[in-house]
């Protein structure tokens, strides 16, 4: 276990937007949408990119890296001008806005540490506080909240790590990595050829004119947190500080990660398709129904290794959340580089007993695949009834969802001296998450990270290895 002097702050800066307009003060607003709303007050969304980098010595880290790194992220910048501004709640405003200017900036933490990159670069059982010393703090207060924070730091001759904490009400996973590569394509390339151009897909659209919400979810959402706040903090109903309840991390957590490779999920499709044909009387929806995506027969899998591990009651409620990206699902669709939360949360609800049946990878499968055929009929069906599902869940419902996606290939940020060795999404200890992403190694398979008590991923480890095999 990292100690908790292992890394020593050098410095916090303000990194701002390579602007050269003369208007550069003016400011700006970009009003939030029903589907940013709905996280006001999540936890931030939080990612660490570790690289290996022999020869990482503090002169090069000082000299060449870090200054390669400030000027590239404030190049990219003047792309993501909202990034750089912050969340507020203006008396006069009925929601929440972004307030930002062309001269804005973003906090950057410089570290330094004497931890183990190999250990956190690595897919073995660890404490989960060890990665906690590589993000920074996103800062909010009753007035005003930051978009994102951003950390990098240096692991004496071994690499270096980048992370990014995100206000969840203004970014979700798809704008983050778009600005991430964004951020790591400068940077690569202008240390090459002092040229910074970026590709149509990651010049973000900030455009919500269309995006509309006949059903009432924005006031509904906004109604929810103003209780909440008044409830919480007996002050500003309008204060945009996160509920405690919801910031807490739970202690003697660890983490780990698990392969999944390409010929173990053609196994599962295998297994499941076998199943279904052998019993097909038993109450399974016909086979031509139901859809074994990668996704699908992935979470299957996991969440029944995971119901297993927690062991207890059978009868227990276990919540599955599943986030759906609305970008082409709207009417109209939104372009695939809009700007903000552009996923909504579908939950389903199974006894744990179901889990633990022989067949309760394909049972598990045959649910979660009806559900994304579900968002066919209505993509915000039920949205009010599952807010409140969730919010009177007491304790012994066991709750996970997915965070992440290999959609997004985290893997190839690369900002100029290689791909990153590994990527984390730290967040998940906060919310009971799986993270779910692209291999490092490009092969199809999956990366899939967990945060849980150790006699829970003792078991998990073990039910995952047997399960395959």
């Amino acid at each position: 276990m990292a100690p908790p002097d292992s890394v020593r702050v050098l410095e916090v800066c303000q990194v701002a937007a390579a602007s050269h307009s003369p208007e550069s003060a003016t400011e700006l607003s970009l009003p939030l949408t029903f589907l940013d709303t709905r996280y006001l007050k999540f936890p931030p969304a939080e990612r660490i990119y570790f690289f290996k980098l022999l020869g990482s010595t503090p002169t090069f880290f000082h000299s060449v890296l870090l200054p390669t790194l400030k000027r590239s992220l404030s190049q990219t910048l003047c792309h993501f001008l909202p990034l750089a501004g912050h969340l507020t709640w203006p008396p006069h405003s009925p929601k929440p806005i972004i307030l930002y200017s062309p001269n804005g900036a973003v906090s950057l933490t410089i570290a330094e540490s004497n931890a183990d990159l190999d250990i956190l670069a690595g897919d073995e059982i660890r404490e989960a506080s060890e990665s906690r010393l590589c993000v920074s703090e996103l800062s909010i207060s009753d007035t005003k909240a930051s978009v994102i924070a951003l950390q990098i730091t240096l692991f004496l001759n071994k690499g270096y790590s980048i992370s990014i904490a995100m206000h969840h009400a203004v970014v979700d996973g798809k704008t983050a990595s778009m600005f991430l590569k964004a951020w790591a394509h400068i940077c690569k390339n202008t240390a090459k050829e002092n040229t910074f151009t970026l590709s149509s897909e990651l010049i973000p659209s900030f455009d919500r004119s269309t995006i509309k919400d006949p059903d009432g979810l924005e006031s509904f959402y906004l109604n929810h947190w103003v209780a909440n706040t008044k409830l919480d903090t007996k002050s500003n109903s309008r204060s945009l500080k996160l509920l405690p309840n919801l910031l807490g991390v739970p202690p003697n957590l660890v983490r780990a990660t698990f392969q999944l490779s390409r010929e173990s999920i053609e196994k599962l499709r295998e297994y499941v398709v076998s199943y279904h044909q052998q019993h097909g009387a038993a109450g399974l929806q016909p086979m031509k129904e139901v859809r074994l995506s990668t996704f699908v027969l992935t979470c299957a899998y996991v969440s029944v290794c995971l119901v297993k591990a927690r062991g207890g009651d059978g009868s227990r409620l276990v919540y599955f959340l599943v986030a759906a990206d609305c970008r082409r699902r709207l009417n109209p669709p939104i372009p695939q580089n809009y700007f903000g939360n552009g996923v909504f949360v579908h939950d389903t609800v199974v006894e744990a007993r179901t889990f633990v049946e022989e067949n309760g990878v394909a049972i598990i499968a045959e649910k979660l695949s009806g559900l994304i055929k579900g968002l066919e009929k209505g993509l915000f069906r039920g949205a009010k009834e599952s807010h409140e599902r969730l919010r009177s869940a007491g304790a012994e419902v066991q709750k996970f969802g997915i965070a992440g996606s290999p959609r997004f290939q985290y893997y190839e940020e690369d900002f100029g001296w290689g791909k990153p060795d590994k990527v984390e999404i730290a967040s998940i200890d906060r919310i009971n998450g799986v993270s779910l992403m692209d291999s490092r190694d490009g092969n199809g398979g999956l990366e899939i990270g967990l945060v849980l008590l150790r006699s829970e991923m003792d078991a998990f480890a073990s039910l995952f290895v047997q399960g395959l095999n």
